[in-house]
């Protein structure tokens, strides 16, 4: 007997004792294990994938909400300056009417008030003329009933 006979020998019984102990089964077990951890974490994986993108989704869909919503404000921000311009626009025309408008009493009313100081300097001009001219033709008590009577007719007139 030689050393391969025993050599022999052994292994078939080290393979006995493997298939004795369940060695076999075992790593069998051990392999389908870690082929159910491997499947489950692709499973895992996946539905993170899958949520992933409907997170992405999601927040694209928000995104381009945001953006149209934007949009309107700016659109309404823009119609609204413009009313605004619009409005300001006539208020100042309507300010710029009535101050001119005011102006033009302004000047009616001293033009007025300047032909009617002329007029009362003239009446005054005149009624010292007319006193100078009397006081030298008319004299005594007839000169002064004239000269009260024609200052009552010129009073008179003017006011």
């Amino acid at each position: 007997m030689d050393s391969s006979f025993w050599a022999l020998v052994g292994l078939i019984l080290f393979f006995a004792l493997i298939t004795y102990l369940k060695v076999p089964g075992l790593i069998t077990r051990a392999l389908d294990k870690r082929a159910d951890d491997i499947q489950n974490e692709l499973d895992e994986a996946r539905r993170l994938r899958e949520e992933a993108q409907a997170l992405l989704s999601d927040y694209q869909r928000k995104r381009h909400e945001a953006e149209e919503e934007a949009k309107a404000i700016i659109a309404e921000a823009n119609t609204e300056a413009e009313r605004l311009t619009l409005e300001t626009n006539r208020a100042l025309e309507e300010m710029i009417a009535r101050r001119s408008k005011a102006a033009e009493d302004k000047i009616a009313q001293a033009e007025s008030q300047a032909v009617a100081e002329v007029r009362a300097r003239a009446a005054d001009i005149a009624v010292k003329a007319a006193e100078q001219i009397l006081t030298s033709n008319v004299k005594d008590k007839l000169a002064d009933d004239i000269m009260a009577k024609s200052i009552d007719q010129v009073k008179a007139n003017l006011n």
